[in-house]
């Protein structure tokens, strides 16, 4: 699996990767979030507003199952944090 992070500095976002599933398929706006200084991967969703008037969420991606599901997540989170090794965080202020 290939996947290309680019950094993101908006709240808990850390940085949002594209990973490429088989050759030239790829999926877009798989996020890298740092909630409580643990890393979680968000799969995309669509969401949609409904004739009930509530908002309805659909997951892009589905899995067979949830371990499917978990090892994906975990093999992102492992080539983020090796990424991140490389890439260090460039925090920029303004005075």
């Amino acid at each position: 699996m290939n996947v290309k992070f680019r950094d993101v500095s908006s709240g808990i976002v850390e940085a949002r990767a594209v990973v490429e599933i088989i050759p030239g398929i790829f999926v877009n706006e798989v996020t890298v979030l740092k909630k409580n200084d643990q890393i979680t991967i968000e799969l995309p969703q669509k969401s949609f507003r409904g004739k009930d008037d509530k908002m309805h969420y659909l997951n892009v991606i589905t899995f067979e199952n949830e371990n499917k599901e978990m090892i994906w997540k975990m093999e992102i989170k492992d080539k983020y944090l090796e990424w991140r090794k490389n890439n260090k965080k460039v925090l920029i202020y303004e005075s």
